[in-house]
């Protein structure tokens, strides 16, 4: 009776050793297969990959030729002597036309409706002498379409003189002074052009001045105070907008049908074009 019961045992033993071990080969047969399932790519897709793969290759390829005939192709540019003599020519002109300038008297600005001005460049340096290049530049006027705030007096008369068919100027009003420095105005901190959005840049670039905000800034130039200069050489050249349709006749005064010179109040109608 004893040794039968301990066949007995040793047969379930043996029967539950034999259900676990199966039972683990087929746990895993079934994560084999799972993870076969899982890593499975449709043929039409791996089809898919190959040909946008084949794809991008043919148009890598194609691009190196193009920048390869392209390089092949272009050749270096030589100024002819003659078109060195014809620039020298122009420049010439140029600085002939404005000593002509500077010999004439111009009443209009001798005894000015305002004391404030502002000037846009409207040409490019194509033609330019390098002396009238200087006295953009001396303006701050660096770019075509920058544009800033000046007070009128005997040097700036000058100056302008000799600018002239490069620039348009007028006198702004109080409306065209806050639409301006608050769409357009940037400060000039540490040589950093920096938006007008905090009041605290402005207070700490000019509060010794007494200007602490923004508004302060609009009062400062549009009434042309005690510090005026300091806040106009604070606030970065506005760069305006190219007005839609282009600027005609550049070449011509605007008293004349053109666009360059002087404008007197009329400047206002330009700058709602370009603000």
């Amino acid at each position: 009776m004893q040794e039968e019961n301990q066949t007995s045992s040793l047969l379930r033993t043996v029967v539950h050793d034999l259900a676990f071990v199966r039972g683990k080969k087929l746990g895993r047969k079934m994560a084999e297969e799972e993870a076969k399932a899982l890593s499975y790519i449709p043929e039409t897709i791996l089809k898919k990959r190959k040909t946008n793969e084949e794809v991008a290759l043919r148009r890598k390829a194609q691009l190196e030729l193009r920048k390869h005939a392209s390089k092949k192709d272009k050749k270096e540019y030589i100024k002819k002597p003659e078109e060195f003599v014809k620039e020298f020519r122009y420049r010439e002109v140029d600085l002939v036309r404005m000593r002509h300038r500077l010999k004439k008297k111009r009443p209009e600005l001798a005894t000015p409706k305002s004391k404030l001005l502002f000037i846009i460049r409207i040409q490019g340096t194509n033609d330019m002498h390098p002396a009238v290049r200087k006295t953009l530049y001396n303006l701050r006027l660096r770019k075509v379409f920058g544009a800033v705030f000046v007070k009128v007096n005997a040097s700036v008369i000058e100056k302008l003189q000799r600018v002239e068919p490069y620039v348009t100027y007028g006198y702004p009003n109080l409306k065209n002074v806050k639409e301006l420095i608050h769409k357009k105005g940037f400060g000039n901190v540490a040589k950093q052009r920096v938006p007008l959005t905090d009041n605290n840049v402005i207070e700490q670039a000019l509060g010794q001045h007494g200007i602490l905000c923004i508004e302060d800034l609009v009062h400062e130039i549009a009434n042309v105070g005690p510090h005026f200069k300091e806040v106009a050489h604070f606030l970065y050249p506005f760069m305006l907008n190219k007005p839609q349709g282009g600027l005609k006749g550049i070449k011509k005064v605007y008293k004349d049908g053109g666009e360059s010179g002087n404008r007197e109040d009329h400047i206002n109608e330009l700058i709602d074009k370009m603000n």
